[in-house]
């Protein structure tokens, strides 16, 4: 989602983003419905089953279309991608919030049919320029109040903050603890988010407003959940030291369950859940 350069059009390039956009095409077309649950039903040594009944959405032809006849691809690998996807086909139609918005926000859209799927950009240009060419998609700018240069103070000072504590924190209006995003839209605190794809604000440079913000919210969203099940947590960039101490810190190595390049997929309980075995709520793992 970071990178929004021209990619090099080099012809191994050329015919790997052709497999990709095949691929990607047919995974979105395979999507079929089988009564309230949507499934992939293209499985080896199966007789492939075709719901007569069922209807492509808008979202899902814009983005074989877009894909189709674009030279961009998304920024991770197919693998990183499968991660999600075998979790969305599972539980679409859901709620996802997705922060960063970029060349694979069609496909994030597409994977979740008929459910809501939300974007947070730091960038207001680079939103408005999405959502010209894709009006179908729903973006919100998001302010941070964090520097990259200032992780590790954060991350060693958090705890002596008490709006920042595991056992009261809260996101909306917490001016008191930076690591909070205090002032996102009304529905990103109303609605209850199944999955989170952490791949943005940018994290490169020591201006950049780093992911220190997105990963603690990420975690008191999981924590706060009232409803049945886990938070499905998904970060790339793991392998830089900012995304990775503060995934271990918020995140938890024990809430980790699958790790595919630079993708890490966490499935975090409810902080009521957590409390039902005895664990201290002065920390977040």
């Amino acid at each position: 989602m970071k990178n929004r350069n021209p990619v090099m059009e080099r012809p191994w390039f050329l015919v790997m983003s052709l497999a990709c956009l095949v691929a990607a095409g047919l995974l979105i077309a395979s999507f079929i419905r089988g009564g309230d649950k949507l499934q992939l039903c293209s499985l080896p040594n199966t007789k492939t089953q075709i719901s007569n009944d069922y209807v492509p959405t808008a979202m899902q032809l814009q983005a074989i279309l877009h894909y189709a006849t674009s030279k961009v691809v998304p920024q991770q690998s197919v693998g990183e991608i499968k991660v999600s996807f075998n979790v969305l086909k599972n539980l679409a139609p859901c709620n996802f919030l997705v922060f960063g918005l970029g060349h694979d926000s069609f496909m994030w859209a597409s994977f979740n049919p008929r459910g809501t799927t939300l974007f947070l950009e730091e960038d207001p240009k680079w939103v408005q320029t999405v959502l010209k060419n894709a009006p179908q998609l729903r973006a919100f700018t998001v302010n941070y109040r964090t520097h990259l240069r200032e992780a590790d103070r954060l991350l060693s000072s958090y705890r002596s903050e008490s709006l920042c504590s595991p056992s009261t924190a809260v996101l909306r209006g917490n001016t008191g603890c930076r690591l909070a995003l205090h002032n996102l839209p009304k529905e990103v605190y109303d609605k209850e988010w199944d999955l989170i794809m952490i791949d943005a604000p940018r994290g490169y440079f020591p201006e950049a407003p780093g992911r220190m913000a997105a990963i603690y919210s990420a975690a008191v969203m999981a924590r706060n959940r009232k409803g049945s099940g886990v938070t499905h947590v998904f970060l790339h960039d793991v392998d830089r030291k900012v995304e990775k101490t503060f995934a271990e810190e918020f995140l938890c190595r024990k809430y980790l369950v699958k790790a595919v390049g630079r993708l890490w997929h966490f499935e975090i309980p409810s902080a009521a859940n957590v409390s039902l075995s005895g664990q201290s709520g002065a920390s977040f793992c």
